[in-house]
């Protein structure tokens, strides 16, 4: 597989966008897959080279975030390996799956989409009170895995736009456990998809190192913050009014 190039005239507003992104989504959790889908799509960068950079990117951002919420104390194995289970080969069969470039237009679209009512919920719903949280039985989190695995290959992300709002209007844990279980689940299911696009053929290109920095950066700002502070409701409402656009330019442009 042989993906158009990276328009490099793009590139100092993708640095920038990329920064921003990895520092916001990282402050939650999570990598910020569908941020970067969005600003690609923003700039119009094909749908076939969009997906390999946000896995990419997601791998490294994700291993930050991951680090960060469990140095702070907020990880638990026996939470997040029954989503893991089925997730990785689910999401490493997703990488393989090839589709239309305007097929996966509308699947990253879709994507969007979600992920921006997730931020709008996340930011709009009332808080727990009182009420301690729950973890799911096994088979349910191992199906519930397996499904976004297979979402988060096929579409680029990691799952843990998906994976988040679940754990949260369920009661499976707090805001901050709910951070560190979606960065771990977001790293490997970003590993396994990117290993399926790899063994069908993908190669990084010179511009993914660049863009790749500028988001670990923002990353390591992002997860540093958020591991020991609130996000605030306005963040994810910014969040949310971005994905809505580059997701509606995407499946209706």
């Amino acid at each position: 597989m042989s993906p158009p190039a990276m328009p490099t005239d793009a590139l100092p507003i993708l640095v920038i966008a990329f920064l921003v992104v990895g520092a916001l989504y990282a402050s939650v959790g999570h990598a910020g897959a569908s941020g970067y889908l969005a600003v690609m799509a923003l700039v119009g960068m094909d749908a076939l080279v969009m997906r390999p950079v946000a896995l990419a990117i997601n791998v490294l951002v994700a291993t930050i975030a991951f680090v960060q919420f469990a140095r702070a104390g907020y990880f638990s194995w026996a939470l997040v390996w029954p989503f893991a289970a089925a997730s990785i080969p689910a999401a490493f069969l997703g990488g393989r799956f090839h589709s239309p470039a305007s097929a996966l237009k509308v699947a990253i679209g879709i994507v969007l989409l979600l992920a921006a009512a997730r931020m709008a919920w996340v930011a709009l719903r009332p808080a727990r009170l009182g009420k301690e949280a729950k973890p799911p039985a096994v088979p349910v989190a191992i199906g519930i895995g397996g499904v976004l695995g297979l979402v988060a290959g096929i579409t680029g992300t990691g799952g843990g736009i998906f994976l988040s709002p679940m754990m949260l209007l369920f009661n499976w844990a707090d805001t901050k456990r709910t951070a560190a279980t979606a960065s771990l689940f977001i790293l490997v299911n970003s590993l396994a998809g990117l290993g399926g696009l790899v063994s069908a053929g993908w190669k990084p290109t010179g511009e993914l190192a660049i863009l790749a920095a500028a988001a670990c950066i923002g990353g390591l700002v992002g997860a540093s913050l958020g591991s020991r502070h609130a996000t605030p409701r306005a963040l994810n409402l910014a969040l949310a009014a971005v994905l809505l656009i580059a997701g509606a330019k995407l499946m209706f442009a």
